[in-house]
């Protein structure tokens, strides 16, 4: 028989037992937040008909998408949350309570060029409130308030949201008479870190057709910067010009106000007028968020408010305002610039079970009662020697390990031995439940990110 070699596609992340406990406990944190503020969970397939997904999509994300034909099904791999989100909210609106508020955490899959920190299998984990007929504003301000808590909890505090309004941009181009060109401004103008303004305005001017004092307005617009209220005020100098521009700076200053209130300190959140987030379907406010010490990396959660995304599978007026954290890609990141808290406990079990005698009865017993003790335990039943058994225990990295020979099997007690110090006691099993679950919960309390 030939053998084929293993390997894993480009683009798919596989991750070693270690790794992948401290990237499922980046996730529990991350679930546990977004339940704390009243979110549902949910789970959309990972197959959708092709025409349910490119309804709104199109261009790049046709290009990008997996799409497959099975018998006469033409068929295709959710690129996003958002848009099955919104298929959902349709099907089902007569049986849903609205607001409808909900978080997903599942697997998307991007036909894109694989390169460092980009994957074409990843996870996101997306919250998105819905309306029936309209949302309130406050919302647009609880969203990053929420990304604000997940990433705090995770340990990670040297970060900035930054937020802007898509009716502010669209006004200022309308004021420009460009406003048919704004989409392809906007586009543009997101790549001004990237690739400087010189080169945005030769694209705007070589590309678009964009008049010389226009291409000017447009960079000393991006370029206002300051304190939230400084760009606030700043902003108030273009009011009374155009309604949209208002509306939005309006919007803006609210989503400012409630930031606050929401307990978000202000060197977290930023007015930028240079996100404008590439998607069509964004209407209001936008969000990126960026890792101050590590801008490299670029936005490492985004979302912002929409208005119309379910409009191609219902005539119902369906707002939302939704963010996304792409936590396969904000893992990479996190361990790429050594980030990650490798001292957490990522052991499959608090406590492995070695007995030393081929009666294992008071082993399965002993496993027993710390299960029903909610320590999470293995036997290890194999029969080898002992120095096997406690280089098994050691590479396993269980903080705790449990002899027992003959003399703890006469007395019904166990030998519990710390792994990191090497301290041996003779305790009841009682007690021994006890001395795992409390030290364990030391260690579980510390956060999977340590700056």
């Amino acid at each position: 028989m030939e053998r084929i070699k293993p390997h894993t596609l480009s683009g798919f992340m596989e991750l070693l037992p270690g790794e992948q406990a401290l990237m499922d406990r980046i996730t529990d944190t991350v679930r546990r937040v977004y339940g704390l503020y009243g979110f549902t969970a949910l789970d959309t397939p990972l197959i959708e008909s092709s025409d349910v997904l490119l309804a709104k999509g199109g261009g790049e994300t046709e290009k990008q998408i997996y799409r497959f034909r099975k018998s006469d099904s033409d068929l295709s791999l959710r690129f996003d949350l958002t848009v099955p989100l919104a298929k959902y909210v349709a099907l089902n609106y007569s049986k849903l309570t609205f607001p409808f508020r909900r978080y997903q955490i599942g697997k998307v899959y991007r036909g894109e060029r694989p390169q460092r920190g980009r994957f074409r299998e990843f996870y996101q984990a997306d919250i998105d409130v819905i309306g029936d007929g309209s949302l309130d504003i406050m919302n647009e301000a609880e969203v990053p308030s929420i990304i604000y808590r997940v990433f705090t909890e995770l340990g990670l505090h040297k970060f900035v949201i930054r937020v802007n309004n898509r009716k502010i941009l669209n006004g200022f181009y309308d004021m420009l008479g460009l406003s048919g060109k704004s989409g392809d401004i906007m586009r543009t103008v997101d790549k001004l870190e990237k690739i400087g303004p010189e080169k945005v305005k030769a694209i705007l001017r070589g590309d678009f057709g964009i008049p010389e004092d226009a291409a000017n307005q447009i960079l000393d617009f991006m370029a206002i910067r300051g304190a939230n209220d400084e760009v606030l005020e700043s902003l108030a100098g273009y009011l009374g010009k155009n309604e949209t521009f208002d509306r939005g700076f309006t919007e803006l200053k609210t989503v400012v106000m409630y930031l606050k209130a929401f307990g978000v300190p202000e060197d977290h959140f930023a007015v930028d007028l240079t996100i404008a987030r590439g998607l069509d379907y964004y209407t209001g406010t936008v969000y990126e968020t960026q890792m101050t010490d590590h801008p490299e990396v670029g936005s490492i959660c985004s979302g912002g408010r929409y208005d119309d995304l379910a409009g191609y599978y219902t005539d119902r007026a369906l707002p939302g305002v939704g963010i996304s954290i792409g936590l396969t890609r904000l893992f990479f990141i996190l361990s790429d610039c050594g980030l990650l808290n490798t001292d957490l406990p990522t052991a499959p079990a608090d406590v492995l079970i070695l007995p030393m005698t081929e009666d294992r009865a008071f082993a399965v017993e002993a496993a027993t009662k710390f299960r029903e003790g909610g320590v999470r335990t293995q036997i290890y039943s194999e029969n080898k020697k002992f120095k096997a058994k406690m280089a098994y225990a050691n590479r396993l990295g269980v903080p705790f390990a449990v002899l027992l020979g003959e003399d703890e099997i006469r007395e019904g007690r166990v030998s519990l031995k710390d792994m990191t110090t090497g301290s041996q006691e003779l305790l009841t099993v009682k007690e021994a439940v006890r001395r795992v679950t409390e030290a364990a919960a030391v260690r579980r309390a510390a956060a999977p990110v340590r700056e």
